[in-house]
C-alpha cells in the first residue's frame, strides 16, 4: 500500500504513471534488505535542500555496499523532470532509491555494481497548521553502529522503529521518544527532536546513533543566524519533562509541535512557530 496518491515512478531510464513493480523476487534487497531511500519534498513549486537528499542516498547506499550509479546532478534532473506532470501547488514527496541487485560473497555481501534504481513520487498533503503530536517513552532503542548500518537511511532499519511506533500507538500517544544504546535521548521513532527551555533550544548532539537530519541541520543553522541559541548536546528524559515547548524536526512535516510527553503537557509554544516561519522564509529566498 502507497503512502500517498497520484503516484509517478522512475525506472529503467524513463519516467512510469502510476506504482510500478521495480524489485525482482531474486533481488538481493528483496531478501537481505539492501536497500536505502531518502526523502525530500516539492511544496509550492521549490524542493528545499533537493542536492543534500540527493548525496544523501548515494552516501547510504555507499554505507550499505551497495553502487550508487546517480550522480547528484542527473538525480536532480530527472526528478525535475518527474514533476513536469504535477500542478505547482502540488505537495511531492520525492523518494530516490537503491537497492542490490545480486549477491557477493557468500551470496550475502553485495555484488559491486550491481544496483537497482528507482524514484518514487507521490502527492503527500503537508499537515494543517495546528498539528500536534504526543510522545511516551519506549523499551526499544537506537543502535550503535557496530550493530546495525545506523550511518544510512536503510530500510532494513525501520522494523525497530516501527515497533517503538506500535508500542506509543498502543499506548494512546502518537509517537515514542527514544534512548540510544546509554540511555540518553537521541530522537523520536521518526524525527529529530528539539527542546525549550528559558529561550534557549537544547537537541540531542548527533553521536552516531541516530539520523541527525537534513531539515535538523537547516533548522539549527536558520536558528543561529537569527541569533537564537542552540545546544547541541548530551539530553536526558528529565530535560525534555521539564522542557518549556518540545518539537519535532523531519523532512515529511518540517516542524510538528508536541503537546505531551507521557503525563507532563506542553502548549505549543512560539518557538516551533518561528522556527517554521524561518524554515519556509530560508527554503523561498534560497529558490529565487
Amino acid at each position: 500500500m502507497a503512502t500517498g496518491t497520484n503516484i509517478r515512478t522512475y525506472f529503467e531510464g524513463r519516467w512510469h504513471d502510476g506504482d510500478i513493480p521495480v524489485m525482482k523476487a531474486a533481488d538481493h534487497g528483496t531478501w537481505l534488505g539492501s536497500s536505502v531511500f531518502d526523502g525530500a519534498r516539492y511544496v509550492d513549486g521549490i524542493i528545499p535542500d533537493l542536492d543534500r537528499h540527493c548525496a544523501r542516498v548515494n552516501a547510504s547506499a555507499e554505507a550499505l555496499m551497495v553502487t550508487p550509479t546517480v550522480s547528484v546532478d542527473d538525480m536532480q534532473a530527472i526528478v525535475w523532470e518527474g514533476l513536469k506532470a504535477y500542478p505547482k501547488d502540488a505537495a511531492i514527496y520525492i523518494r530516490p532509491m537503491y537497492w542490490a541487485l545480486d549477491g557477493g560473497h557468500l551470496a550475502v555481501l553485495p555484488k559491486p555494481d550491481a544496483t537497482g534504481f528507482a524514484i518514487c513520487l507521490e502527492e503527500v498533503p503537508m499537515p494543517p497548521p495546528g498539528t500536534t503530536t504526543t510522545l511516551c517513552r519506549t523499551r526499544f532503542r537506537r543502535p550503535v553502529l557496530e550493530d546495525a548500518v545506523v550511518n544510512a537511511k536503510a530500510g532494513c532499519l525501520y522494523p525497530n522503529n516501527a515497533r517503538m511506533l506500535k508500542e506509543a500507538r498502543d499506548r494512546g500517544f502518537g509517537n515514542a521518544l527514544v534512548a540510544d544504546a546509554l540511555g540518553n535521548v537521541a530522537e523520536t521513532a521518526t524525527a529529530n527532536v528539539f527542546a525549550v527551555k528559558d529561550g534557549e533550544v537544547f537537541t540531542p548532539i548527533a553521536n552516531g546513533t541516530f539520523l541527525a537530519g537534513i531539515t535538523r541541520a537547516r533548522h539549527i543553522d536558520n536558528m543561529r543566524r537569527n541569533g537564537m541559541t542552540v545546544h547541541e548536546t548530551v539530553m536526558s528524559f528529565e530535560d525534555f519533562e521539564t522542557a518549556d515547548e518540545v518539537f519535532l524536526s523531519g523532512n515529511l512535516t518540517k516542524v510538528t509541535p508536541v503537546s505531551a510527553f507521557e503525563d507532563t503537557p506542553y502548549q505549543p509554544g512560539p518557538v516551533a512557530e518561528r522556527v517554521r516561519e524561518m524554515y519556509w522564509d530560508w527554503a523561498f529566498s534560497d529558490a529565487r
